[in-house]
């Protein structure tokens, strides 16, 4: 948004005392032209005028910025605790996917496959091709790099986190496996399968609120 302050001048000018024909016709104040020639309702029009445009320019920016740039999302629920709480506020970068693809372990936000009217946040695990296993409380990735599995670190997990199933997930060319990382708590690719790319709105940016807890995420 763009914050403009407008300055309003009064110049105010009275001919000395006693100069001048005395006529006793009263000069009513704001009806005569201006030094540019307008009258100073012309001059208010003209204020008017530019503020408006003002107005309309920041909201042709915002509106370009939050349909393409960025948008704002209020974390709803706890499946994403600790490390997301429930009323946290964040900005999410819809451009980076722009340019490049999803990476293992971003946090984004996505249109709910099953009801895209939802939006749900949570943590990409497996990329497309790849095949998932989770077993054992642990998940095995299973890529060209890794054909016999790599057991994946989950460092952004509290210790004592426990990741339930015992599924194997192959997943297509568009689509990714996600997870929150309150596995407990979570409604994620383990119940209603992969998420297709096209439903991922971005990732996860900034925290702007709470204050006390203003993060950049990289």
């Amino acid at each position: 948004m763009f914050n403009q302050k407008l300055h309003i001048n009064h110049n105010f000018s009275s001919a000395p005392h006693g100069t001048g024909p005395r006529t006793g016709q009263l000069r009513t104040a704001g009806r005569g032209p201006g030094p540019d020639g307008t009258g100073r309702g012309g001059a208010i029009l003209a204020s008017v005028l530019e503020t408006a445009q003002v107005i309309l320019f920041s909201l042709a920016i915002v509106l370009v910025v939050r349909a393409y740039l960025i948008q704002p999302f209020l974390v709803k629920g706890a499946s994403m605790e600790p490390n997301f709480q429930d009323g946290n506020y964040l900005i999410i970068d819809e451009i980076s996917y722009r340019l490049r693809q999803p990476e293992r372990g971003e946090v984004v936000v996505f249109k709910y496959p099953r009801d895209p009217k939802q939006y749900f946040i949570k943590r990409i695990v497996g990329l497309p091709k790849e095949r998932i296993e989770i077993k054992d409380q642990k998940i095995k990735i299973y890529n060209g790099e890794f054909p016999e599995g790599k057991e994946l670190d989950e460092s952004y997990l509290e210790k004592e986190s426990i990741t339930k199933g015992n599924i194997t997930v192959q997943l297509g060319a568009q689509e990714y496996f996600v997870l929150g990382d309150n596995r407990q708590q979570s409604s994620d690719s383990r119940f209603w399968g992969p998420l297709p790319k096209e439903f991922i709105i971005g990732r996860t940016w900034l925290r702007a609120w709470p204050l006390d807890e203003i993060s950049i995420f990289k």
